[in-house]
């Protein structure tokens, strides 16, 4: 039986994503399935009718009802708002911006910011890595036949340049870059392991490789960003990296600089 109703709704998006996860193998079967679907298809939520969502999840609008109240919501639309709310402040679109940028007609001005961002994100990633969890990544990568990278829209620079550095080094590692729409799903075997790079709101992409990639017994490495609750049950080890935006952009020079380390680690560890 599922656990007793919180006495108050989730108030963010992350805190919802937390008791989703918490509930997860506690409820029966339709709840479960309502879960399920909810947790991979958030951005649907703001958008979408009861009937909508309980359609895709394969289950009766009342099901869906009876789960928004487990969620410690009075109903549907209660939970919806809460997802219109987090819509309505979303990061801007990069024509915003772009508008409203400091700097934007200086050049020099724009890399000193940048930069200044940058040395931020190096100074977060050397004060807050998690050797442990590193150092599990790095034997994991080690000990595997092929590196299946995966990596789409911001995060596909990290990924290709990893691929790039392995390949480099001498490691066997595979690209899943989504050409043409083709999973390259079936080319993930045994003894093989997946490096997956994604950062919040995440890629479906991303997370349906890995989810197929633990289905078939891989291990799992993701790299993100921080606090990577709702990746806790998809990946068997998660290294999470903060990169500071200045004016709502995000470089990649903190995770950039944590994915080649791993990649000289694994093959400095191979080598042992």
């Amino acid at each position: 039986m599922p656990r007793e109703t919180p006495s108050d709704p989730p108030a963010t998006v992350e805190a919802f994503r937390e008791r989703l996860m918490a509930l997860s193998g506690t409820l029966p079967r339709r709840l479960q399935q309502c879960a399920d679907h909810l947790a991979g298809h958030l951005d649907q939520i703001a958008l979408s009718t009861v009937a909508q969502i309980a359609r895709g999840a394969g289950v009766p609008p009342s099901a869906m009802m009876r789960f928004c109240q487990i969620m410690g919501f009075s109903g549907y639309a209660e939970m919806q708002r809460l997802f219109r709310e987090a819509l309505s402040t979303a990061p801007p679109d990069y024509a915003t911006r772009l508008a409203n940028l400091k700097g934007a007609g200086h050049p020099a001005t724009l890399v000193a910011e940048f930069v200044e961002a940058g040395r931020q994100s190096m100074e977060a990633l050397a004060r807050d890595l998690d050797e442990t969890a590193l150092n599990q990544a790095v034997e994991t990568l080690s000990r595997a036949r092929a590196i299946h990278l995966a990596g789409f829209r911001r995060s596909f620079p990290v990924a290709s340049y990893l691929a790039y550095v392995l390949d480099k080094l001498g490691l066997p590692a595979i690209l899943h870059d989504g050409v043409a729409g083709l999973g390259q799903r079936t080319i993930l075997q045994p003894g093989d392991a997946l490096l997956a790079i994604t950062f919040a709101p995440y890629s479906d992409e991303t997370l349906a490789l890995a989810r197929e990639a633990r289905a078939r017994g891989l291990p799992v490495v993701l790299l993100t960003d921080p606090p990577a609750t709702r990746l806790a049950g998809l990946g068997d080890t998660i290294l999470t990296v903060t990169e500071i935006d200045f004016g709502a952009f995000r470089s990649l020079s903190a995770v950039i600089a944590l994915a080649l380390s791993l990649a000289v680690a694994v093959a400095a560890r191979r080598e042992t």
